[in-house]
């Protein structure tokens, strides 16, 4: 039965002793994974959690992390994972909005008081704040509460009980453009989707994954958490970011499997001891974004020293309304790979919103796309037509062959003297300057064109390139009304924890 608890269970027998998760010098295995989880489901009854109530998880990769999650839905609850980088206020406003009881905190990350700061922030009285993710004994007001002792009759029951069809968990939007809307997802689909990319992908009980995206995001937790007790691979939790240690790790671990955002690959490519490490063992590098730069996927397949030398590197895309919905496959060409997303993945059908061969925005319809948005029917109604699709906002192409080139996002485009312009296109360009890292291009107010392009540049260290410069080297190479009129040189790109340029916050 495709269920979480039902998978979970599934994975403690077939795969028993081999190890689920290794972090921190510590190992868990697929049996003793289930074994936590039951206890701290349990634990969740005793203190009054009902089947079908809300449980925030807030908190960086750790496998505290995912045992909170999997405890979630054994016990018959619902998942919402919070960011880990969101501040008291914003879990305060998420566990309003969602009506959640349950709060998991890891207290304490990047040196904050994170529980602190959710009992100054929330004025909810009903929540139960849960402590450092295994700390169940504070309620809200900080005060020891009775628990009582359910037994693990009581919380098999509740696993028992969990339909294919419960809603499984609730991811909100990254909300670059607006209030972060709640996608619903049940069961059947957060289990779906991972095992078409765990399919598609080839990953077995050999496989060693490194998990960089974090948890709280679709891509993290569906394509990380759940695919690893489909497939009995063992994950590697990473908490932060860390350039040397992720070498280190992949070196000494022999990783396998390495998906992550495009800026990811971009800070190994640039990253100054590459050479001093052993990066070989990394049979597989998933990547995607809206837009892929066409230059990362040369350089991650090119033979080191001046690659990544990843013999397999696909791309995929998705969102957190369908998680994955087109992805290549590891016998398509370098050139597929490396200018298009791939094809629909089982159960899921791409179409354009043009005439065939146009630009047009990108609909998605299938088995993974969500339920709805929590609490917002009108939001639903806006994103998924009477025929299912829903309306991705993405403007793309399809070739002959189903694989999907994306263009840029709708609300990205702008009218340059009566021309569309799409930044992505430009920003394409512009990465094959030599000097050049990083680059967002947005459309600015002008009084004679409506709007010009400008661009935001990140440098490589020691590079002292003008405006003049990179102007002059994107008119060689593109129509006159899509080279940027104005290019300002920035430190970093405001990014998004999923990778995605904030590019309201270079607009304003």
């Amino acid at each position: 039965m495709d269920t979480i608890p039902a998978i979970l269970r599934a994975a403690a027998e077939r795969y028993g002793d081999h190890p689920a998760y290794v972090q921190d010098g510590r190992t868990l295995s697929y049996a003793g994974l289930l074994t936590e989880v039951r206890e701290l489901a349990r634990r969740y009854v005793g203190h009054g959690l009902a089947a079908g109530e809300r449980v925030v998880v807030w908190g960086p990769n750790s496998i505290e992390w995912v045992l909170a999650a999997l405890a979630t839905t054994y016990a018959g609850a619902t998942l919402i994972p919070a960011n880990s980088r969101y501040t008291g206020h914003e879990v305060a406003e998420l566990v309003d909005r969602t009506g959640a009881t349950t709060v998991m905190v890891a207290d304490g990350f990047l040196g904050r008081q994170q529980f602190e700061e959710l009992r100054a922030a929330s004025e909810i009285v009903s929540v139960r704040v849960l402590g450092n993710l295994a700390d169940l004994t504070l309620d809200h007001r900080g005060e020891e509460r009775h628990v009582r002792e359910a037994t693990a009759e009581e919380v098999e029951a509740r696993a028992d009980a969990v339909s294919p069809d419960d809603v499984a968990d609730i991811l909100f939007t990254s909300g670059t453009t607006g209030r972060p809307k709640g996608a619903m997802s049940a069961h059947r689909q957060s289990i779906g989707v991972a095992r078409a990319w765990a399919d598609l992908g080839g990953v077995t009980a050999d496989d060693r994954y490194l998990v960089i995206n974090p948890f709280f995001h679709s891509f993290g937790y569906k394509i990380g958490i759940i695919v690893g007790l489909l497939t009995g691979a063992t994950l590697y939790p990473v908490a932060t970011f860390d350039l040397d240690e992720t070498m280190r790790i992949i070196e000494n671990e022999r990783i396998t499997l390495l998906p992550g955002a495009p800026t990811i690959f971009q800070s190994l490519l640039a990253a100054p001891g590459r050479s001093d490490h052993d990066l070989s063992s990394v049979r597989l590098a998933v990547t995607g974004a809206a837009v892929v730069p066409v230059v990362l996927i040369e350089r991650m397949r090119a033979a080191a020293p001046e690659g990544l030398a990843i013999e397999h590197v696909v791309t995929a895309f998705g969102m957190t309304e369908a998680v994955v919905v087109t992805m290549c496959r590891e016998d398509d060409s370098a050139e597929t790979v490396a200018t298009t997303c791939g094809r629909a993945v089982p159960g899921m059908e791409t179409r354009i919103d043009a005439p065939a061969g146009e630009e047009g925005e990108l609909l998605v319809r299938g088995d993974n796309v969500m339920l709805g948005y929590l609490d917002d029917p009108a939001a639903t109604a806006e994103a998924i037509d009477e025929d299912g699709w829903l309306h991705t906002g993405d403007v793309g192409t399809l070739d002959e062959h189903g694989n999907l080139r994306i263009t840029d996002r709708l609300k990205d485009m702008y009218i340059s003297g009566g021309f569309n312009v799409y930044p992505a296109e430009v920003e394409q360009a512009l990465l094959r300057m030599d000097g050049i890292n990083d680059v967002a291009v947005v459309g600015v107010p002008d009084e004679r064109m409506g709007e010009i392009g400008k661009a935001y540049v990140v440098l490589a260290e020691g590079v002292d390139l003008t405006a003049e410069d990179v102007i002059a080297f994107a008119k060689e190479r593109l129509a006159n009304f899509k080279a940027p009129r104005l290019v300002e040189r920035i430190d970093v790109l405001p990014r998004n924890l999923s990778g995605k340029v904030l590019k309201n916050e270079l607009r304003n």
